[in-house]
C-alpha cells in the first residue's frame, strides 16, 4: 500500500513538474510578445510625434466652371509651414508672374490653410504642371516636393 502510495506520490510530482513546466514555457512567450508590442507601441509614437512636427504641403488644380482655373496649395498636415515658396521647373505657363510675387513667399501656411492662386489657362497650356514647393517645418527642418497638377 505504501508502494502504491510512495508512485501516485511521483506520479504527481511528474505531473506538477510538467504543468509548472509548461506554464514557465507560455509565460515566457506572452513577455515576449509584450516586449514586441510595447516596441510597436514605442515606434508608432514615435512616428506620430515626428509627423505632429511636420507641414505636409500640396498642389492641385481646381476647376470653377468654363475655362476658370485656380491653383490651391494647401497644408495637410499636422503643423504650420515656415517661409512657404512655390517654383516651376518645367517652366510657368499657367500662374500670372504678378500673382506669385503677390502670395509667395508665404511666410506662414497653417494646418488646413490653403491658397489659391488665379491660373491663366490657354489652349496651349500644358495639362500636367511641376510644382516645386519648399518650406521650412516647426523643428526649422528644411523640407520640398514636387508635385504633379494636372488641369
Amino acid at each position: 500500500m505504501g508502494e502504491v502510495i510512495s508512485a501516485l506520490a511521483l506520479l504527481l510530482s511528474g505531473y506538477a513538474t510538467w504543468r509548472a513546466h509548461k506554464f514557465k514555457k507560455k509565460e515566457e512567450e506572452l513577455l515576449d510578445l509584450q516586449t514586441k508590442v510595447n516596441a510597436l507601441i514605442l515606434e508608432k509614437e514615435q512616428r506620430e510625434a515626428i509627423h505632429a512636427t511636420r507641414a505636409e504641403l500640396g498642389a492641385s488644380f481646381l476647376s470653377l466652371g468654363s475655362n476658370r482655373y485656380r491653383l490651391k496649395i494647401f497644408n495637410r498636415g499636422k503643423a504650420a509651414a515656415h517661409s512657404v515658396a512655390i517654383e516651376f521647373p518645367d517652366g510657368n505657363d499657367a500662374i500670372p508672374e504678378s500673382e506669385l510675387n503677390e502670395k509667395f513667399p508665404l511666410e506662414i501656411m497653417e494646418p488646413g490653410q490653403s491658397v489659391e492662386l488665379i491660373a491663366a489657362v490657354r489652349n496651349d497650356t500644358r495639362r500636367k504642371q511641376a510644382v516645386h514647393l519648399k518650406w521650412t517645418d516647426l523643428n526649422g527642418k528644411a523640407q520640398e516636393k514636387i508635385v504633379h497638377a494636372t488641369l
